[in-house]
């Protein structure tokens, strides 16, 4: 795009180059607009690893960090975020409220029927966190389905509740928690059997915790493995293009790798697969 700012005085010239450029060069709006502002709106949901929001405000994590690198490098200097419920990230982008979802938002067929998502990003599988011990034995969201006296939590909208719900626990049995830290005093205090979330999320809360009372259950069986992607707006594919081709870029120079492994991620998840295969699968 830098290429036909420039050459846009040149006249002729100019006209004969713009149309060797690719379409997200020629017309992305989208990018024009929040190169204008100066930043792009991210919503995320301050889940470590995936997302984190410090003390001063400062977005952090292994989805803003990619986020902030690409949107630098297509001339957006800076990212905001805000916090949404996993329920809440689409229709908050659909409405115009976020430019880009970039929180560990897994790729689904139904998902990718409403946004424009990127390539993989993010890859993890499914845990549970119970007691030291795992009294009740639980390997998998169907386990808990079968104890009529178990309940598991899980946060509203999110993957994690949709698979217990599918499994077959009842909809009383599987509690709405509001935030990881949340989850984990539920089970410490034995409110909930069960805290469920990807693996690397649940590991970093039981880290913090330092609580030797406590078990992580992983992978979850008959759980699958998930990849995530900046979501984008319907109508934005020309952003979401131009964000894959400096994603591209991240991965084949390796800084990808750079970024994402220190919070635990694997690189080469993200490279072995793509979104195509992540949307139609069943």
């Amino acid at each position: 795009m830098r290429k036909l700012a420039i050459l846009s005085g040149m006249g002729g010239l100019a006209a004969v180059i713009a149309v060797t450029l690719p379409s997200t060069a020629q017309d992305n709006a989208k990018l024009e607009q929040l190169k204008s502002q100066g930043f792009a709106r991210v919503a995320i949901a301050n889940e470590p690893p995936y997302t984190a929001v410090a003390a001063d405000g400062k977005v952090s994590g292994a989805a803003p960090d990619v986020a902030r690198v690409i949107f630098q490098r297509l001339g957006v200097p800076e990212i905001v975020a805000s916090i949404s419920e996993y329920g809440a990230m689409i229709p908050g982008l659909q409405a115009g409220r976020h430019d880009v979802v970039t929180a560990g938002l897994f790729m689904k067929p139904e998902r990718c029927a409403a946004v424009a998502y990127s390539e993989p990003v993010l890859c993890d599988a499914e845990a549970l966190l119970v007691k030291k011990g795992n009294p009740k034995g639980f390997k998998s969201y169907a386990d808990i389905a079968k104890d009529t006296s178990a309940t598991i939590g899980a946060p509203g909208g999110g993957t994690e509740e949709k698979l217990a719900l599918e499994a077959g626990v009842p909809r009383e049995r599987v509690i709405v928690v509001p935030d990881g830290q949340s989850g984990l005093k539920m089970v410490q205090d034995g409110r909930i059997d069960a805290y469920s979330l990807p693996v690397l999320s649940i590991n970093d809360l039981v880290k913090k915790a330092n609580d030797p009372n406590l078990q992580v259950v992983a992978p979850v069986e008959g759980a699958p493995v998930y990849c995530d992607g900046a979501a984008f707006k319907k109508g934005d594919e020309a952003l979401r293009d131009a964000f894959n081709v400096e994603l591209a870029k991240l991965k084949e120079s390796g800084e990808f790798a750079k970024i994402v492994e220190p919070y635990g991620f694997s690189a080469a998840a993200a490279m072995s697969t793509t979104m195509e295969k992540l949307c139609t699968a069943k």
